[in-house]
């Protein structure tokens, strides 16, 4: 596509016809992508591992849903073949253990790369190769703000979402000619249950949203509209790109308050 018609301004985010799957939709960022792209009129696959909450997710959506565990790379390419006219990807599966690296075990060393890297590696190269195929496609991942600022107890984590971003942006060049574009999101600091720990802890909690321009968190459904966006036709040029949704958090070096 080169381009939308001027006409076509007033359906600029609306995705009818389209068929959608959102990986890691049983909750959280993956819940609010599947309403919103079902909002927007397209058809919407729910997956996750856990079926009751894929289920439960589509159920609010509208939409269908398939148990999908995205470290099994022969069940991703049954699913991206038996969904075959799907053009729209998100996934935002991922996992993090907060440890200084040398506390990490190998199991959670692994089980964090395992979780937050080589299942995009299989969604992407599942699906890729059918959208390929197809000529047309958008495939979105959720990184994060720590693949380029990181903390003490961020290490793994911060490392597997850098290497996410550049595995996107590799997808973007190689599938690009074939008109498939590949994207980012990084988020900042969500109310979800990756974030519980942060969460239960007051002084923690305050401290993260002071640390934004915002000075508080985002709540999941306000990542839906970098979703919309890069899904369909309002990002018809954007490709290898990450947009960073962090109320500023990226764009403060500290916090002084001068006197009154």
């Amino acid at each position: 596509m080169t381009g939308i018609g001027r006409e076509r301004y007033p359906d600029l985010f609306r995705l009818d016809g389209r068929r959608a799957m959102v990986v890691g939709a049983g909750g959280g960022l993956g819940r609010e992508a599947a309403l919103a792209l079902a909002a927007q009129g397209a058809e919407v696959v729910c997956a996750d591992i856990d079926p009751a909450t894929a289920a439960e997710s589509a159920g609010l959506a509208g939409a269908s849903w398939i148990q999908l565990d995205a470290l099994d790379p022969e069940a991703v390419r049954q699913a991206a073949q038996g969904n075959a006219e799907v053009e729209i990807l998100v996934f935002t599966v991922g996992a993090n253990v907060r440890k200084r690296l040398l506390d990490y075990t190998e199991a959670e060393f692994r089980r964090v790369v395992d979780l937050n890297l080589r299942s995009a590696f299989h969604l992407i190269q599942a699906f890729g190769a059918v959208m390929s195929g197809r000529g047309r496609g958008s495939i979105v991942g959720f990184t994060s703000i720590r693949w380029v600022t990181v903390e003490p107890g961020q290490g793994v984590y911060a490392a597997t979402k850098a290497g996410l971003v550049q595995l996107l942006r590799t997808a973007a060049a190689e599938l690009g000619p074939s008109g498939v574009r590949v994207n980012a999101i990084a988020p900042g600091v969500v109310r979800t249950p990756l974030t519980a720990q942060i969460q239960a802890v007051p002084e923690w909690d305050r401290a993260y949203a002071d640390k934004t321009a915002l000075r508080r968190w985002a709540g999941p459904s306000e990542l839906a509209g970098a979703v919309v966006y890069l899904a369909g036709d309002a990002s018809t040029y954007v490709t290898g790109s990450v947009l960073t949704v962090d109320g500023g958090w990226t764009a403060i070096d500290g916090r002084y308050e001068p006197p009154r």
